[in-house]
């Protein structure tokens, strides 16, 4: 389908991150938008005031009959009256991802998928496209700091779009520039093996556009199998990558660093964000805007400004007294890397951490893992598993990471978690997770400032 063509689009689930900015490219291309999302949030907020005609009960009444083009997310449920509605009656029903999939046969496609990083490094190569006046069209899973949105435009048909390995979605997308940052297991409620699961990142890498390139963190599993016309590397410090970083230094909470890759290297390279993952996340961002022949000035002065992502290393307060940073953490490795980070950048503070685990199969899949990455702290709070799209499973709680740790950890609920910050001595303080921990930032913050 040409998306160029379509000027009426109804979307069940409009306020979903990567839902809303689909939303947003139909609307700055002149097509009427409308579309149900369950809850009104600060996003759907914001599509109203973009002129997007938006409901929050399941009516086949309110949706609009005269879409061209349904579109739909897999967290919707089986049962859903609209969408069953449009189904029926024969209206052109799809899911993101197949519009994520013309988007990118359509334009010079840049995309980054894996299990860590994704959102985070398609945001700075966007950010790095956009000010550096290169341009492109961003279709992201965060919000940038920046901009505060999640999708962006240009007359430049270039699209950057964050491949999202849930559900397989990734695999009918074609890009151009293909990143990969890791291939460990998660969503194995959706693929069974971790055997099953690299094999669909390795499918990603077979669709790469003839020509096309691969960028691919150094030392994954099965790198051998990995395909595209060209293949490179990158890391954060290791030289028997293609491109990769040295001479690193923090500084105020960001890093200083060099980038080097074949015939070529960035000087002190300013990262303003926290977190030496980020770093590498830059390594990465910066050798695609190599592969797109932009000037590495440009670059480095685009970057120096970078402000992050919303919830990815987010300071939220940052003083003499107090640091709080809020991350999106959900998987052992990401809540490792925060955790490490954070101790590494404040050495002299006691780290406390609340995790909120994502996911009932997640945790029984993975919590040894949470329980190894959660002792890193000096202290660790559980809230309840948030379940998302799932039911709960019979002896699957956040119980079950506590029992696995070295250290005492303590299970709070979310108001007993708030009478803690209340009382409690706190200078580094970092909440983590997927679920809707996020909502409880800023009363946590109006504590602590309080204090």
């Amino acid at each position: 389908m040409n998306v160029r063509e379509i000027n009426r689009v109804y979307f069940v689930g409009i306020g979903g991150i990567g839902m809303s900015a689909l939303a947003r490219f139909f609307r700055e291309r002149g097509a009427v938008v409308k579309g149900y999302d369950r809850t009104q949030t600060e996003l759907t907020l914001q599509l109203e005031q973009e002129e997007m005609d938006i409901h929050y009960t399941d009516d086949v009444a309110l949706l609009d009959q005269e879409a061209e083009l349904v579109v739909y997310t897999p967290a919707i449920p089986a049962a859903h009256a609209e969408l069953n509605w449009y189904r029926d009656n024969g209206y052109p029903v799809y899911k993101r991802s197949d519009v994520l999939q013309w988007i990118t046969q359509a334009m010079h496609a840049v995309t980054v998928a894996g299990t860590h990083g994704k959102t985070t490094i398609s945001t700075m190569i966007a950010y790095l496209l956009r000010e550096t006046g290169y341009g492109c069209n961003a279709f992201l899973g965060g919000v940038s700091v920046n901009y505060n949105k999640n999708y962006w435009s240009s007359d430049n048909e270039t699209a950057v779009v964050e491949a999202d390995e849930y559900d397989r979605s990734f695999l009918k997308l074609h890009p151009d520039v293909a990143v990969l940052t890791a291939m460990d297991a998660d969503h194995l409620d959706i693929y069974g093996t971790v055997a099953d699961m690299e094999e669909a990142f390795i499918q990603y890498t077979r669709n790469i556009k003839p020509g096309g390139t691969l960028l691919a963190r150094h030392g994954l599993h099965r790198a051998a199998d990995l395909e595209g016309a060209n293949r490179l590397t990158y890391s954060l410090q290791n030289d028997a990558a293609d491109v990769y970083a040295s001479n690193i230094v923090q500084r105020k909470g960001g890093y200083i660093f060099n980038v080097s890759g074949e015939g070529w290297e960035l000087e002190e390279v300013h990262l303003p964000i926290g977190g030496m993952h980020n770093v590498e996340n830059a390594v990465a961002a910066i050798g695609v805007t190599r592969l797109l022949n932009i000037d590495g000035e440009k670059v480095k002065e685009a970057l120096s400004g970078f402000k992050g992502i919303r919830r990815r290393f987010e300071y939220v307060l940052k003083s003499d007294r107090i640091v709080f940073i809020d991350d999106y953490a959900h998987h052992p490795e990401e809540l490792a890397a925060l955790l490490k980070s954070a101790k590494q950048l404040f050495a002299d503070r006691r780290c406390v951490v609340v995790f909120q685990p994502h996911l009932f199969t997640r945790t029984r899949d993975l919590a040894e893992g949470f329980a190894q990455s959660l002792d890193m702290a000096d202290e660790a709070i559980l809230l309840d598993i948030y379940p998302a799209r799932e039911l709960p499973i019979e002896g699957v709680t956040s119980q079950m990471i506590v029992e696995r740790m070295q250290q005492k950890a303590t299970i709070l609920s979310k108001e007993g978690l708030l009478e803690y910050v209340k009382a409690a001595p706190l200078d580094l303080f970092i909440t983590a997770g997927a679920g809707d921990i996020d909502k409880m930032v800023l009363l946590i913050k109006e504590l602590l400032e309080k204090k």
